[in-house]
């Protein structure tokens, strides 16, 4: 009973509940007032077209443009009204001039660390995408940083905790998904410890992440403890375009000299103390030194945006980092969806571009667009080794699906898929040639590469280059290659099933 009456009283039941709502009745007075005034019916009729001819003419996706297409044509009287209430994807103005102040402030900010000529020496590959990183996302490379990477979260988790320990000046904690339990509670052990002593401790985290992870009023319970808190885009029961931009960056930072990100979230699933679906694989990557400044302004940029401040960053700024021998060039980046610049599919894209030997891909989805099965399949056909690691287990049932529906095209073309049997892959890594990879947070579908708040590292010719691939060949062992053959004889409902899926795959 008790169980059941969490369930009923859930804020995740009032909000699905209120939504529910809205849309009844909109179509109630839409189908109500369409009846009795010929006028509003019209209206209706040309709001559609508008928005349809809005749509084809508009820098939206293809698979956006298909979907959304196929939502309004149908049902011409409510579509329109509809597309433009949570569909339109126009952003205030006051939100676009805080978001650019927070970009300028950031380029400003990193500016004199401006630095992609000097791998020109290495190739117009590298030099190109570390200028298109500096002049798109504001974000310079670096050398003189250690990067170590995690092949699985459960080997992470105890460095992050002796890094935390080290803390003097701040610790700044930026995830989607925070839920009590041995991750997180060894954590927030830490951090109440260490606000004690002084050290500025400060903590973001998504709403719709920890929706059924933590009660509304936890950022209270955090202040409470000493420990500054602020929530990423509220949950509000009321439709709205704004539900559909989250923040999926996680970054944890200690002092500006070290800091982790990657595919984690502070879950126990995350570190395989939780079992939900098999074997949780996942991968984290740290990096010290002068490029964690980088990721320092991307959280307090976030920081200031959410809490409305103007600080001033240069106070947070650690002091030059020992000098190292040669590291590589290490370039944290992130992508926001309210500047119209696909920071995370770019990155994808050239890295898949440039590729002359093997691209290798970990995603936990394949929910992809057209301009990445195609670059997918054209390095395929061009004799370049593209294999990708999916899960055997998935964590969302019609997520699966979609990924499924994704296989035959890229297989035609000659793209090696193998899916990870032991349980669900989480880690988002990409790795070509022994030269460049990246770890972060983008996955492979839609929301992460056109709607989401993301980051990563790109990596050129770092040595943990060569533990990103050869974890991908050691996790190859436990997977299970995907054949063509399997898609021949495909039950007739199923493959439906999986075609409607991906048709409105870009909106799930």
């Amino acid at each position: 009973m008790k169980k059941l009456l969490y369930i009923l009283f859930h804020r995740s039941v009032f909000m699905s509940l209120a939504l529910v709502a809205q849309l009844a009745t909109l179509a109630v007075m839409v189908v109500v007032f369409s009846e009795h005034t010929q006028a509003f019916y019209w209206t209706c009729i040309l709001l559609s077209v508008a928005a349809a001819l809005a749509i084809v003419g508009s820098r939206m996706e293809p698979g956006y443009k298909i979907a959304w297409l196929l939502l309004i044509l149908p049902f011409p009287v409510f579509g329109g009204i509809f597309y433009l209430l949570v569909g339109g994807g126009a952003v205030p103005k006051r939100t676009r001039k805080r978001m650019r102040g927070m970009l300028q402030k950031t380029a400003r900010t990193l500016k004199e660390d401006f630095k992609a000529d000097d791998l020109l020496p290495l190739g117009g590959d590298a030099a190109g995408q570390a200028s298109y990183l500096e002049r798109c996302a504001a974000c310079p490379a670096y050398t003189n940083t250690e990067t170590e990477y995690f092949p699985l979260g459960d080997r992470a988790f105890p460095r992050m905790l002796e890094e935390l320990e080290k803390a003097q000046k701040y610790i700044f904690l930026e995830y989607f998904i925070i839920q009590p339990g041995v991750f997180w509670d060894s954590i927030l052990a830490i951090l109440e410890r260490k606000a004690a002593q002084g050290v500025e401790v400060r903590v973001l985290y998504d709403d719709f992440g920890c929706m059924f992870t933590l009660p509304r009023d936890y950022n209270e319970r955090l202040i409470r403890k000493g420990i500054q808190c602020r929530v990423f885009n509220r949950l509000m029961p009321v439709m709205s375009l704004r539900l559909n931009n989250r923040d999926h960056r996680k970054l944890m930072i200690i002092d500006g000299k070290v800091g982790f990100t990657g595919g984690m979230n502070l879950s126990d699933e995350y570190i395989n103390m939780r079992q939900r679906f098999g074997h949780w694989k996942d991968s984290a990557i740290l990096l010290e030194g002068d490029a964690v400044w980088s990721m320092t302004v991307m959280f307090l940029s976030m920081w200031d945006h959410i809490a409305g401040l103007d600080e001033d960053f240069s106070r947070f700024r650690p002091p030059p980092a020992p000098v190292r021998p040669w590291t590589g060039y290490v370039q944290p980046y992130t992508d926001t969806p309210l500047d119209r610049e696909a920071v995370g599919q770019a990155v994808y894209l050239n890295m898949i571009a440039k590729a002359k030997k093997y691209i290798f891909i970990t995603t936990p989805y394949l929910v992809i667009d057209v301009a990445t099965n195609t670059a997918l399949c054209n390095a395929a056909k061009s004799g370049v080794d593209v294999r990708l690691i999916t899960p055997a287990v998935p964590d969302k049932r019609y997520v699966f699906e979609v990924t499924r529906a994704h296989y035959p095209p890229l297989l035609e073309a000659g793209v090696k898929i193998y899916e990870y049997t032991p349980g669900f892959i989480h880690a988002k890594n990409f790795v070509v040639d022994d030269r460049f990879a990246t770890v972060g947070t983008v996955n492979l579908d839609y929301r992460s590469l056109f709607l989401h708040f993301e980051d990563g590292v790109w990596l050129c010719e770092a040595p943990c280059i060569r533990d990103i691939r050869l974890d991908f060949e050691q996790t190859l062992k436990v997977c299970e290659p995907v054949s063509l053959r399997r898609f021949k004889h495909l039950n007739i409902l199923l493959q439906l099933y999986r075609n409607i899926l991906r048709i409105f795959a870009p909106l799930m």
